[in-house]
């Protein structure tokens, strides 16, 4: 995709709602929070960041279903043994994207996440 025209407080907010999704390993549900946050406080005054805010929020909240299955399979064994890898995956998966969407929206490029629900529109 090519870059937004944008300033560069404009690339330093959407940055800011990628990696807002950090305060989730502090705050309960903070890597849905930070982006919220982010989005109702900037979504009327720059579009780059109400577009970025609102992906990295579907992109938690898609995150945060996908931890909540696995914690429901693991309540059984037999899940426990796919529930606990699987939840590693979509750990990490959550990190590298999260970092690979911040340096986009820094470059100021409008970033998608791939396997996102967009419940946020």
């Amino acid at each position: 995709m090519e870059p937004i025209t944008s300033s560069k407080e404009e690339r330093t907010w959407a940055l800011a709602a990628h990696l807002s999704a950090v305060a989730g390993h502090f705050v309960p549900f903070g890597n849905v929070l930070g982006p919220l946050v982010v989005w109702l406080i900037k979504k009327d005054t720059m579009p780059l960041v109400k577009d970025q805010a609102k992906e990295a929020l579907n992109f938690q909240i898609s995150v945060t279903l996908g931890f909540l299955a696995c914690a429901a399979m693991g309540f059984t064994v037999i899940l426990l043994i796919v529930a606990v890898p699987l939840a590693i995956a979509i750990y990490l998966y959550a990190i590298v994207y999260s970092i690979i969407g911040a340096v986009k929206a820094n470059e100021g490029v409008a970033f998608r996440y791939p396997i996102t629900l967009r419940l946020i529109d």
